[in-house]
């Protein structure tokens, strides 16, 4: 699915990956490239491949999409090939989490991050975008949630899932503590998290609280691509990817899936490819 040809390719051992805590298949496929726009032209490759694909056979793809700057470059890699004939008029996307509570066209919020960056550039009907409600009143935060997940579940599932990488483990919004069960829900945002999206918020402070897909919404996605650039990425992911899964370093349950590719840069993968290679 993923065009190797300018990466390192590893699969990670099943000593690193704790095969026998996971179900049978392959361990999570690590592929380094040389700097990150690389990354994100594959990313864009294999979403494209997938899109095309299923246009041929005349079935919609379902893609569970991110935000955050790792992502910025894989969506200008998608509307370059929009531009270039690549329809999007048959696609559905779920994306992963919002801030909450938050209006959709509050500058820090995901709604406007999507169009800013992918949705105001292609042909994706907007009737087929989704995002989690986070203006939905407090009263109803749950009851949106569910009706979140009763909308993936119509739509098919998710065939290909999108994810970047937080410094606290976090997958989605999904902060250390959060279980292997788990579904979309409000959550409280880690400290760490919050330091760094701070950034996006006018007066420096993110907010409190989030909705995201839980732990079980994307592990049920048919494959994932998950992204990580830069040296502040390097211990988390390997903690990640050397197990056991953990509820403590949540992006550590993408061992249990069977499809994970992980697309790093040298300065992400540094450690995690040491550990591969002996």
């Amino acid at each position: 699915m993923i065009d190797s040809t300018l990466a390192r390719r590893y699969v990670l051992a099943p000593e690193m990956t704790h095969e026998h805590e996971k179900p049978p298949g392959r361990g999570p496929r690590l592929l380094i490239f040389s700097a990150a726009a690389q990354a994100a032209t594959a990313a864009a490759d294999a979403i494209a491949r997938l899109i095309q694909s299923h246009a041929d056979q005349g079935r919609a793809a379902v893609l569970g999409l991110a935000t955050g700057r790792s992502q910025i470059g894989v969506y200008a890699e998608l509307v370059a090939r929009h531009r270039a004939g690549l329809s999007f008029a048959g696609v559905e996307s779920f994306n992963v989490d919002e801030y909450y509570p938050i209006a959709p066209e509050a500058e820090g919020s995901f709604h406007a991050f999507m169009r800013r960056h992918f949705f105001d550039h292609v042909d994706l009907p907007a009737e087929k975008r989704h995002l989690p409600d986070g203006a939905a009143p407090e009263e109803h935060a749950e009851r949106s949630c569910r009706a979140y997940e009763a909308r993936i579940q119509a739509a098919g599932g998710i065939d290909l899932l999108l994810l970047g990488l937080g410094r606290s483990g976090h997958i989605g919004f999904n902060e250390p503590g959060s279980g292997r069960d788990s579904r979309t829900r409000v959550v409280a945002l880690h400290q760490t998290t919050r330091r760094d999206n701070a950034r996006d918020f006018d007066g420096g402070e993110a907010p409190e609280r989030a909705m995201t897909m839980g732990i079980e919404t994307i592990l049920e996605a048919r494959s994932i691509l998950l992204l990580a650039f830069g040296a502040a990425k390097a211990d988390v992911l390997a903690r990640a990817l050397a197990g056991p899964a953990s509820a403590e370093l949540p992006a550590s349950f993408l061992l249990e899936h069977g499809d994970v590719t992980v697309l790093a840069d040298e300065a992400a993968a540094g450690r995690t490819a040491r550990r591969a290679a002996r």
